[in-house]
């Protein structure tokens, strides 16, 4: 009998610990991927603590997943998949592809969303079972380890950007500076943008200009919006940081019609007045994350202009570590796990 290996756990906010399965055969529409890399996201601790419906179990959480196809379920190959391929699933693990918003074409807001780590196991694994439209092709360019995390917190970044109404030129923020926000800077500056890095204490401001920004703005000495408008006011704040009260500090830096992109989360009120969006006609917009399509264009785009997540690995036997160094902030950005 086949097995492979996975950090599980088997009861809300318990320990990890490695378990084996049995090795099975992807059912129609899946594929089984070699694990060679699994970043480890904050949102994790939402079905590691058991925090959302539907979780069962043990759960094997892992949503940033890198590695090779290694077996095609029954109509995959007429898709164009091939053993072999160096594919990437994120937080985009599947959609229902019948809900309203898949057949507007909305992929990414499906009202059954197949998260990996919460509608099947997820990466914190050797081997993994996925739907084939969660796959993205990993370009050569890039590394399993550097390419896992670019599957949510680089999608995430990368899509809220593009979609902004900034173009070339314009003044654009990125709030918070830690696993989001340090790619959100370096797509900033890769897209032209006037990049503005808004973080916390003055001794991140030398880190900020080496990814890429050209303003840095500590949020514990300046007031945020008065910061922006200094610089002419924001056409787009990327807000990374998981603090309602940070996010909505920055609404007065936005220029007229400016947009606040919202992708920290946090369960707090944001403080927003309608008296601060109106007359400048601003705009609030929560982002999820991108499709499998979404993730390949992050992917090449990273590629072409260099980006890399700042990471650091550890072995699977070593998910517990890993993941507590990434909820209580000691890791330095973002933490993958490794099968090699």
């Amino acid at each position: 009998m086949n097995t492979y290996r996975v950090a599980h756990v088997t009861s809300p906010g318990g320990a990890f610990e490695i378990a084996e399965r049995e090795q099975r055969r992807p059912e129609t529409g899946w594929v089984r991927i070699a694990v060679d890399a699994c970043g480890v996201c904050r949102s994790d601790a939402a079905f590691v603590e058991g925090g959302v419906p539907g979780v069962r179990f043990p759960v094997v959480a892992g949503h940033e997943i890198g590695g090779r196809i290694a077996e095609l379920g029954a109509g995959t190959a007429e898709l164009g998949w091939q053993v072999g391929d160096r594919v990437v699933v994120g937080w985009f693990g599947g959609s229902c592809h019948h809900c309203t918003p898949c057949r507007q074409g909305d992929f990414i807001t499906c009202v059954d969303l197949k998260v990996p780590g919460w509608a099947y196991e997820g990466g914190f694994a050797e081997s993994v079972t996925v739907p084939v439209d969660a796959l993205a092709r990993m370009p050569d360019a890039l590394s399993a380890p550097d390419a896992g995390p670019l599957g949510c917190a680089g999608v995430t970044c990368f899509n809220g950007l593009r979609r902004s109404p900034a173009r070339s030129g314009d003044l654009v923020a990125v709030l918070g500076l830690g696993g989001l926000g340090h790619l959100g800077v370096q797509y900033a500056a890769a897209m032209g943008f006037e990049t503005v890095s808004v973080a916390r204490g003055a001794e991140k401001a030398d880190f900020a200009k080496r990814l890429g920004a050209h303003h840095y703005v500590d949020s514990t000495a300046t007031p945020v919006g008065e910061a922006l408008r200094s610089l002419g006011g924001a056409k787009a704040v990327l807000a990374t940081a998981a603090n309602s009260e940070a996010i909505g500090q920055t609404v007065d830096g936005l220029s007229a019609r400016g947009e606040l992109i919202v992708i920290g989360v946090d369960f707090e009120p944001l403080g927003i007045s309608p008296a601060q969006l109106i007359p400048p006609a601003r705009v609030v917009r929560g982002h999820p994350s991108g499709t499998s399509q979404d993730v390949e264009d992050t992917m090449a785009f990273s590629a072409l202009h260099g980006i890399r997540p700042v990471i650091e690995t550890m072995p699977l036997d070593r998910a517990g570590d890993a993941y507590d160094r990434m909820m209580d902030g000691r890791a330095h950005f973002r933490m993958v796990l490794t099968t090699a």
